[in-house]
């Protein structure tokens, strides 16, 4: 499929019926034209021609590609390539710029004719209300005729019957005026959802162009799509990463706030990792390439961000197939309002012509369609801001509407890596020099949660004289010319263990911690009771997420219950679940969501099958391939600070929706209930349409805007 970023799209109604119209063209079956991005997409085969007609019809056009002013660039999905489209060259800018000129003359020539009205001959302010009508009506007055010959009944064609008709009957000063407002409607409606897409486009411009390829010991500027695997990039201070990579040479402070949404700099030397997108600081960076760009987390971030975007929510879903009927329906209001009160309740035709007329225009449903992209688009832009990927309009309003959230443990509540949370010392010095003399040549997490305790105790370890693995029970190693053993408690089976030391190892055991003891040939010199490390914002994460109304929080664990509970009592989730297999895990989530809206956070590797079966899968792994294919949202951070504040967000776009929804058909009501005392006007009519898009544009921008007190833990 070939895609084609698409200008001037007034209104989501029109882009509705263009997309319908294109595929009513041949091969235009799969044809996808987006207002929320402005991108369509279409078939190779597709005539284009026909395609721009569809478009000029409605004043949009296909976007002029950056290299030439004449050819539009567009990509091909299934070659990964560019090709090119003889289009035509436009500005956006310009556009609103000769629209916003032609209102503003329009505006004068009614006011002047305002003024002169009684003081100039009646044709002469007649003509002058007609030409102030043609300059800001004409593009809608055409659209309109067209469609009416085609029994085409939307907005335009509407504005049209109105038009006429309040010509018809001599209201000329209505007629300029709904002329003028109509237009500054659709140029109000169009600047909105243009500040929404330029936002999402700045977020999209972290991708570098270039790359410095650092070669034989030459730089050469190369494009980063002609990076391989392999190649090494020289990476000055203060330009960006073209793409992942391996730190060579060189030491610097990285700025990843393009990758996980974190602004503090992240410290790299050499056999350090780092993404593409993310800035270096100060120091001058030798880096291989380890992934193509389009293979790149940036790349697929940008490309995700860009999809998100394209996704119809359950909402917007049903407002498109309403405004369908919505339509029809008006119009047969407004022709019941024209005959009716005249031919059953003697009113005047002329009086009850013009109140359908009026009717008509209360058949626009431009704010209506308007409630949703808008706010989808402004909360997608924001998540993406902080560092939180969420894949879709319709994964953002599930969002914030779940009540219970199922959290993973394992690097997810605590950090994944074991430390020494309990120690019990019997003789300091030789506990510390033997254990440290076993493991300080071990890669085992136990062995490296031990020497950090062993460096921070500043206990200088000797080398080991030998050492022999005990298969499942630990080590055994001479050092100093002494024996000692090191692992559980088969490994000192050599010993009798005394009843007090006994019975400390059993408490400690029943706290679920994970024990390793260090004895010599007669005694035990020590133990280290080794943990989970606690994440230190996973308790106020939680109290956060209860603030926000999730009423229920469950940690699912394959731990022990002791662990389990101890960890859950350390965070303060409302229940918790140990022992479990991933097959168990995914029947708890099955069970919860049979009554609850559901979402499981965990690391997007060993929790795959339960963050699928929720309905609403949160992965969290700074980055990670898996985390990024697996679930619907992703935290690009390695904690869950940013979580309470992404189902706020996600809440609050569900209330300016459903708030946007209220307003647009709540100002409808109002308008269509004047018309039973006669009140309605023409001008009432457009205010009420109009009114209520401003409303809902500017209501919708709001969640672009950051607020200053943050939820949850920040890291910024």
């Amino acid at each position: 499929m070939n895609e084609y970023r698409i200008k001037g799209l007034s209104c989501g109604g029109c882009a509705l019926r263009m997309e319908e119209e294109i595929k009513q063209l041949e091969h235009g079956s799969d044809a996808k034209l987006s207002y929320n991005s402005g991108k369509l997409t279409v078939d190779p085969q597709i005539s284009m021609n026909d395609v721009e007609k569809i478009l000029k019809s409605d004043n949009a056009y296909i976007e002029s590609g950056a290299e030439s002013n004449t050819a539009v660039e567009y990509h091909d999905h299934n070659h990964g390539h560019s090709h090119s489209h003889e289009g035509h060259a436009h500005s956006h800018e310009g556009s609103n710029s000769k629209t916003l000129n032609l209102l503003i003359v329009s505006g004068v020539i009614y006011a002047a004719a305002l003024l002169l009205d009684g003081l100039l001959d009646k044709q002469a302010v007649i003509l002058l209300y007609l030409t102030a009508t043609v300059i800001s009506g004409y593009t809608t007055f055409l659209r309109g005729l067209k469609n009416l010959f085609r029994l085409k009944f939307n907005i335009d064609t509407l504005m049209t019957i109105a038009l006429v008709g309040a010509v018809a009957i001599g209201e000329w000063k209505e007629a300029t005026l709904v002329a003028i407002l109509f237009g500054l409607n659709e140029l109000l409606e169009g600047y909105g959802m243009e500040k929404a897409r330029r936002s999402m486009e700045t977020l999209l411009q972290v991708a570098p162009k270039e790359a410095l390829k650092w070669e034989n010991g030459q730089e050469t500027v190369v494009p980063i799509s002609t990076l391989q695997i392999g190649d090494f990039v020289k990476i000055k201070p203060g330009e960006k990463i073209p793409s992942d990579g391996t730190v060579s040479e060189g030491r610097s402070s990285v700025n990843e706030a393009a990758i996980t949404g974190e602004s503090l700099p992240v410290e790299k030397e050499s056999g350090e990792p780092v993404f593409g997108g993310s800035i270096n600081n100060e120091g001058l960076l030798i880096v291989r390439i380890d992934k193509a760009y389009k293979d790149s987390s940036l790349a697929k971030i940008l490309h995700l961000v860009q999809e998100a975007q394209e996704t119809k929510t359950p909402t917007e879903l049903f407002i498109n197939k309403f405004a369908k009927y919505y339509t029809p329906l008006i119009m047969i209001v407004a022709a019941l309002v024209m005959i009716i009160p005249p031919l059953l309740l003697q009113g005047d035709w002329k009086s009850w012509f013009y109140q359908g007329l009026s009717v008509l225009i209360v058949g626009c449903p431009c704010a209506l369609i308007l409630s949703s992209p808008i706010a989808i688009v402004s909360g997608i832009t924001r998540n993406a801001r902080n560092g939180v990927l969420v894949k879709g309009g319709v994964f953002l309003e599930q969002l914030g509407k779940i009540d219970v959230l199922a959290f993973d443990k394992t690097g997810t509540l605590t950090k994944g890596e074991p430390h020494v949370a309990q120690m019990e010392i019997y003789d300091e010095k030789r506990f510390f020099q033997a254990a440290g003399a076993i493991e300080k040549s071990s890669s085992h997490p136990l062995a490296k949660a031990i020497m950090k305790e062993v460096e921070r105790r500043r206990v200088i370890a000797p080398n080991p004289d030998e050492i022999q693995t005990l298969t499942g029970r630990g080590i055994k190693a001479k050092v100093n010319g002494h024996s000692y053993w090191l692992g559980n408690e088969q490994s000192i089976a050599h010993i009798q263990i005394p009843g007090l030391i006994q019975k400390r190892i059993d408490e400690l055991k029943e706290e679920g911690l994970t024990l390793v003891l260090v004895a010599d040939e007669q005694q035990v010199l020590g133990m280290f009771g080794i943990a989970d490390e606690i994440r230190e914002e996973s308790r106020s994460v939680i109290a956060d997420l209860h603030r926000l109304g999730i009423k229920s929080t469950v940690m699912l664990t394959g731990d022990h219950q002791k662990t389990a509970e101890k960890v859950a009592s350390a965070v303060g989730v409302s229940d918790f679940y140990g022992g479990l297999l991933p097959e168990d895990k995914v029947k708890r989530i099955k069970e919860l969501s049979a009554s609850h809206t559901v979402a499981m956070i965990g690391d997007g590797i060993n929790d795959a099958p339960a963050l699928a079966s929720a309905q609403l899968g949160i992965a969290m792994g700074k980055g990670t391939d898996s985390a990024i294919e697996t679930a619907d949202i992703v935290l690009m951070q390695d904690h869950l600070g940013k979580l309470p504040e992404a189902i706020s967000i996600a809440k609050r776009v569900n209330r300016v929706i459903r708030f946007n929804i209220i307003v647009s058909l709540g100002l409808k009501v109002i308008a269509l209930l004047l018309t039973i005392p006669g009140w309605l006007t023409l001008w009432i009519a457009i205010l009420s349409d109009m009114g209520a898009t401003i409303f809902v544009t500017l209501v919708s921008l709001t969640i672009l805007i950051e607020g200053k007190k943050r939820t949850g833990l920040s890291r910024n």
